[in-house]
């Protein structure tokens, strides 16, 4: 009898498989001319190799179709199965498939031009007050590089400046120190990725989130960065982090002009990038404004006041 092994990686196993096992059952029930056990990651098949191979195909397109849906039920398992289709009802705007079947997408003009930007160029600054989705949606770009395979890690940083050189005096060890500057990259994440996932791929370096000084030295390959806040970040600083950029690698730089934290003598590495790669080719910049605020419909009315009293 002919054996196929299949392994269930980088996948919550238990929610692939169903409580008690039931999509699993599921799957057996539509093969009745297979042997199919399943133990722990690993499922085995035995049976004729022709229906060995429709099987592995199918199997295949499970997975596929949980990765991005992060669900499966016995209606999608016959639709997959028996139909030999996968859904494909959501337009090329949506970037994600997020926890509870959320959708992440573009919702704004810059922020399409955000995305079309980054899938031609391999740098990307998004530049624009807060509310605007920049950070969210290179997320979201970062996520859907991550499951589709074009990388094998996504890094996310900022610049600690709150802390600066006073984090010896925060209580808790250097994780929870930093934790509180890192939180919105948190939050983003946990809107498109399961917790249990995320947790996985954090403890095993697949997403890395750390401070901007933790990136010198590094050679960032195969990977998409996002450097976050990046109005914050030195004239030194950014000039290390853009010279991180290894082959195959995604950088997206976001950052507010408007909220520079630094010291009033010192000059904000982000603005002097864009004077100084404006004309780089391969590089895309790109400006949001208040039209593309998706908070409450409060902070596009705070911004255009600022904006009034802001000298030119």
């Amino acid at each position: 009898m002919n054996e196929r092994v299949l392994i269930l990686e980088n996948i919550n196993v238990f929610e692939f498989l169903g409580t008690h096992n039931q999509n699993i059952i599921h799957i057996k029930s539509l093969f009745p001319k297979l042997k199919i056990v399943s133990r722990g990651n690993e499922i085995k098949a035995y049976g004729d190799l022709d229906v060995l191979d429709v099987f592995e195909k199918r199997f295949d397109a499970l997975i596929n179709y949980f990765n991005t849906y992060n669900k499966l039920d016995e209606n999608i398992i016959e639709r997959i199965v028996l139909d030999e289709t996968i859904n494909k009802d959501l337009t090329n705007e949506v970037l994600v498939h997020g926890v509870s079947g959320k959708l992440i997408k573009a919702q704004t003009q810059n922020q399409r031009l955000l995305v079309t930007a980054s899938e031609n160029h391999d740098m990307v600054f998004a530049v624009g007050p807060a509310g605007t989705g920049k950070t969210y949606t290179a997320v979201a770009l970062a996520v859907r590089a991550l499951k589709n395979k074009e990388v094998k890690r996504i890094i996310l940083t900022r610049p600690a400046v709150e802390a600066g050189e006073n984090l010896g005096f925060l209580p808790g060890d250097l994780k929870d120190k930093l934790d509180p500057y890192m939180q919105p990259l948190y939050d983003a994440l946990r809107d498109m990725i399961p917790f249990e996932r995320l947790t996985e791929y954090v403890e095993r370096g697949i997403i890395q989130i750390a401070p901007l000084a933790f990136m010198r030295g590094r050679t960032l390959d195969h990977a998409f960065v996002i450097l976050d806040e990046a109005q914050n970040a030195t004239h030194p600083q950014m000039k290390m982090f853009l010279t991180r950029m290894g082959k195959s690698a995604k950088f997206i730089i976001t950052g507010d002009p408007s909220q520079i934290d630094l010291p009033p003598r010192q000059d904000s590495g982000l603005i002097e990038a864009l004077l100084a790669l404006k004309m780089v080719k391969g590089i895309a910049i790109i400006h949001l404004d208040e039209k593309d605020v998706i908070r409450h419909h409060l902070v596009r009315k705070i911004i255009e006041a600022y904006k009034e009293i802001t000298p030119k």
